[in-house]
């Protein structure tokens, strides 16, 4: 008998049919992944398969029946989908998986426009935790919506078709940065200075910022948009660009936006695949990036709505549900990077092709701020993957003392609901183009599946 704890590659495990399944399911997630770059997209693409899945909408108040499935979208920006079972909420309570569908970006400043040397920009507010410098020279796409008077609503999305113009923040030419290149790398750019260039071409018939007045004509003559409406929307920069995949052999994917969709993806197909009497919620969270707050993050009211609605309609008490439920928090974690070794512990850190990565605690330091499951939480999660064959890992956010992250694991724990997290490990969380495997995305769905069907 083996006693050792040894991580498992997936690909030297994996037979014929298992790598087919791994390619076949990396490339629906890409589809998924291309039309959710926001929140908003996340949500209205899961309501389109839910759809299809024959999800109906809930409101609250609604009558629910075991055998229901149902979809609640909160402000366009936050769903939950849910499947009502036969077995008693009060024995087996509800199974709940949360991920969230924000990830870092480049909103727009509520008065953008402006012009300076011929140019025309649109200022921005970084949105989450983002290195700087990464943002310059890339293609960018403007995605969001904007409150026209009179409460009409404009989608926006330019910059991923081929035909599409894209926008693009400047850096200095190497000529010239002598100065720019003896400073961190966190202060060589400023925030202030992430500005996307959106035209050059003069009004003809206007002296002073003539660029930026032709830039308002063109944008009132095509989408009826004046230079107030910037104030009543909600537009950000995304890099623009459809999923790729990495490397000769194709085993990894580069896109934006793995950070968490990479989970949400999972924990929604594994809802819709697994064979279960349990009552099984799967939410996609806004807000994550910034700590949850609002409306739609994962610290507001809406879960405990949600959680009570369901109680009542099925005269269940909420108190003894939570108390009997479990959440699987799927946010990521970090790869192992060997390019980056000096800020990793090798034998606590979670490696490429090895699996989903079960997280105990997040948190920084002192394990600050986290969730930090409980043993039976833990040993509990344990035997349901071993048991389904699911190959998986396990591992911590970097050295102690070097940084940390958190997730929504705190906010479900404060509920009374036995919380742990796994997730995907990440190459270059946070970059406008983050990297993970395939077979660590097709892992993450099988280890969802067990959790709903254990």
């Amino acid at each position: 008998m083996n006693y050792e704890y040894k991580r498992k590659n997936i690909y030297k495990e994996a037979d014929e049919a298992a790598l087919k399944e791994i390619d076949a399911y990396a490339e629906e997630y890409k589809k998924f992944l291309y039309a959710s770059k926001t929140e908003r997209g996340a949500a209205a693409t899961a309501k389109k398969l839910a759809e299809a899945k024959g999800y109906k909408p809930f409101t609250f108040g609604d009558k629910i029946k075991a055998g229901d499935k149902l979809y609640f979208i909160n402000r366009d920006k936050n769903i939950f989908l849910m499947r009502i079972g036969k077995n008693d909420l009060e024995k087996r309570g509800i199974k709940i998986m949360v991920a969230h569908v924000d990830s870092p970006r480049l909103d727009l400043k509520p008065n953008p426009l402006f012009e300076e040397g011929g140019i025309s920009f649109l200022k921005t507010h970084y949105y989450g935790g983002i290195k700087k410098y990464q943002w310059t020279t890339i293609p960018l796409a403007l995605h969001g919506v904007v409150m026209l008077p009179g409460g009409k609503k404009l989608d926006v999305c330019v910059g991923e078709e081929e035909s599409d113009p894209i926008f693009y923040i400047t850096d200095l030419l190497p000529h010239l940065s002598q100065e720019q290149n003896t400073k961190p790398l966190g202060t060589a750019i400023q925030g202030e200075n992430l500005n996307a260039v959106i035209g050059t071409i003069p009004d003809k018939e206007e002296e002073k910022d003539a660029v930026k007045a032709a830039v308002l004509k063109l944008l009132h003559d095509k989408y009826g948009i004046t230079e107030v409406d910037f104030e009543t929307s909600e537009l950000c920069f995304v890099p623009a660009g459809k999923p790729r995949d990495v490397g000769f052999d194709r085993s990894l994917i580069s896109a934006y936006g793995h950070d968490d969709k990479v989970c949400a993806y999972p924990e929604m197909t594994a809802l819709f695949d697994c064979d279960s009497d349990d009552t099984i919620i799967s939410v996609f969270a806004d807000k994550e990036e910034t700590g949850s707050q609002g409306v739609t993050g994962m610290q507001s009211r809406v879960i405990l709505d949600v959680l009570d609605s369901i109680c009542a309609s099925l005269g269940a008490n909420p108190i003894v549900v939570r108390y009997k439920s479990m959440c699987i928090s799927a946010d990521v974690t970090a790869a192992y990077d060997p390019a980056y070794a000096d800020v990793y512990e090798k034998r606590n850190s979670s490696y490429i092709n090895c699996g989903a990565s079960l997280t105990k605690y997040h948190g920084a330091r002192g394990k600050s701020s986290t969730n930090d499951a409980n043993a039976e939480t833990v040993g509990y999660l344990r035997d349901v993957f071993d048991k389904a064959g699911v190959i998986w890992q396990t591992g911590e956010l970097g050295k102690i003392d070097v940084g940390g992250g958190g997730t929504v694991a705190m906010y479900i724990a404060n509920l009374g609901i036995d919380t742990c997290d796994i997730g995907v490990p990440v190459l270059s969380m946070h970059a406008p183009y983050e990297v993970i495997s395939k077979a660590d995305l097709y892992s993450m769905h099988l280890a969802m599946k067990a959790f709903c069907e254990a």
